[in-house]
């Protein structure tokens, strides 16, 4: 259980969202969108049959330098959250490309622990569809899992916005708890947006088993 600090102050039901750039991406990058676009070619539902392959386990030197980053990510993740026990785990990875137009919807993701996405290739520039200024194409939003939890919130309140957008990079890897309720705003360019997404699905063990 979590306790106070000196000062009395706990924070209750954390969410962590782990951002950050891997060092070595501008190598790896060309290397990952060629590879998904031959497999794209082979399968023309390539990101929509995500459970039929595991981009994790080809041999391919880009997905085996990108396993070992979502690895050392894993590592960090759990270590900031305290864990100080060994955690098993397996990699199971995908890849998406949207095109013009193309989104996810909002979803979590069940029968995992952790869950992220590496990206490979994003548009930039300024797009010619969509007339609204508050679009963020080709973004993806967190939000918060407990319902309405901004009801009351005032100026200067960390719970004011139950959504929290980020506007990905090449290079970029982001991980989450695999509850959390996410979408990915349509891609509004005529390039091609194109990432790679994994779960973190735990080799269970009853040592995890909370004391309560």
């Amino acid at each position: 259980m979590p306790t106070p600090d000196n000062e009395g102050f706990l924070q209750l039901w954390p969410t962590i969202l782990l951002q950050r750039l891997l060092p070595g991406h501008e190598r790896a990058n060309p290397a990952l969108a060629a590879l998904i676009e031959k497999l794209e070619a082979d399968n023309r539902n390539l990101t929509t049959d995500y459970l039929n392959d595991n981009l994790m386990t080809h041999e391919h030197p880009a997905t085996q330098w990108l396993k070992e980053c979502a690895n050392k990510t894993v590592i960090d993740y759990l270590h900031r959250q305290g864990l100080n026990y060994p955690v098993s785990w397996s990699l199971h990875g995908w890849a998406n490309i949207n095109r013009l137009g193309d989104y996810h919807d909002l979803h979590n993701h069940p029968h995992s622990y952790l869950s992220g996405t590496y990206y490979v290739a994003i548009p930039t520039g300024k797009t010619k569809v969509g007339s609204r200024n508050d679009l963020s194409p080709g973004a993806i939003s967190f939000y918060d899992p407990r319902p309405q939890a901004n009801m009351t919130a005032i100026r200067g309140d960390a719970q004011i916005s139950p959504q929290y957008t980020i506007q990905p990079k090449p290079g970029m890897i982001l991980m989450w708890p695999s509850f959390l309720h996410h979408l990915v705003h349509p891609n509004l360019y005529q390039q091609k947006r194109i990432s790679i997404s994994f779960n973190v699905v735990l080799k269970w063990s009853e040592e995890y088993l909370p004391v309560q």
